[in-house]
């Protein structure tokens, strides 16, 4: 087993949780979840999996908090719940490890040099039950492994990322999954919240982006993409006509990062991800700029409440 404690943030993620916990096949020493205090069965089904993992030698461990934004959840559950283990990890309750991940994790982490205090993973992301493969989406090279106390998520509103304080990093080479069960009535839900905090960070960020000494991501470490793809969307998707980008970023991943070889699936996923939900926030800036309005504080995603 591997002196390491997962951090799990939830709120209504009966349908994703158990498959999340059992993908680790009992490496991991204890599970720390963070919920926003679920109406569905999480609270339930955390009790029975703490049972189940304690007689193999693990454990879960259960808090409440109130939801502020991600940043502000993560960063509370990892400073507040007394995780004593060498190596902390972040994920959310709808990803899995894959079983040569468990191994590369089993095998690798507890020898790693000690000047190394990140670990960099591999996230492939399922839509429909679907890998969506390829319209630039796989691979996600994502900070997910730290050793305790020397990373934390930085404080964004939007595409937050965790922040190395010290040390250097390492690439896994297996991946972990992102597979959410949950309907398309929900995803589109999500992606309309989303939508509000991405024009919300547009107002707060992005426009003081040259002149901000606050931004986490470039004075700490994250991973190269991560770094690359914000100042893609800075300096050059922001700066180009809205409504025009979405189309020409649409047209990008569908047909030059070769989309449409994701079958049905990937034809749903990237127009809608890439064209819809790209298109919305254009609108949604379009409508704060002709009114002269501010995009609300979002609270946490109220649709999920409902599943």
């Amino acid at each position: 087993m591997v002196d390491l404690t997962v951090v799990i943030l939830t709120k209504n993620e009966e349908k994703n949780l158990r498959k999340c916990i059992e993908s680790f096949r009992g490496i991991a020493k204890r599970f720390v979840i963070i919920d926003s205090y679920s109406t569905d069965g999480t609270e339930q089904l955390c009790r029975i999996l703490d049972s189940e993992l304690q007689a193999s030698g693990s454990r879960l461990d259960f808090y409440e908090n109130k939801w502020v934004d991600y940043a502000t959840q993560l960063n509370w559950g990892l400073a507040n719940t007394n995780i004593t283990t060498e190596w902390a990890m972040r994920m959310d309750a709808d990803e899995e490890l894959m079983e040569d991940l468990v191994e590369e994790i089993n095998m690798e982490l507890p020898g790693l040099k000690q000047d190394i205090n990140g670990v960099v993973l591999r996230r492939r992301v399922y839509f429909m039950g679907r890998w969506i493969k390829h319209g630039g989406r796989y691979p996600e090279l994502l900070l997910r492994i730290f050793r305790t106390g020397k990373a934390m998520c930085e404080q964004k509103i939007m595409d937050e990322h965790m922040i190395l304080s010290e040390g250097k990093l390492i690439n896994f080479k297996c991946d972990l999954i992102d597979n959410n069960t949950k309907n398309l009535e929900w995803w589109t839900n999500k992606h309309n919240w989303y939508s509000n905090r991405e024009v919300l960070d547009y107002q707060t960020t992005v426009d003081n982006y040259f002149s901000t000494k606050e931004n986490l991501i470039e004075n700490g470490q994250s991973t190269k993409q991560a770094k690359r793809k914000r100042k893609v969307k800075n300096k050059g998707y922001y700066r180009l006509p809205k409504f025009f980008r979405a189309h020409l970023y649409f047209f990008y991943r569908y047909y030059i990062k070769l989309g449409f070889l994701d079958g049905p699936e990937g034809r749903i996923f990237h127009f809608l991800q890439a064209y819809w939900y790209r298109f919305l926030v254009d609108a949604k800036m379009y409508e704060c700029e002709k009114f002269d309005r501010k995009m609300n504080p979002q609270g946490e995603l109220k649709s999920i409440a409902s599943e």
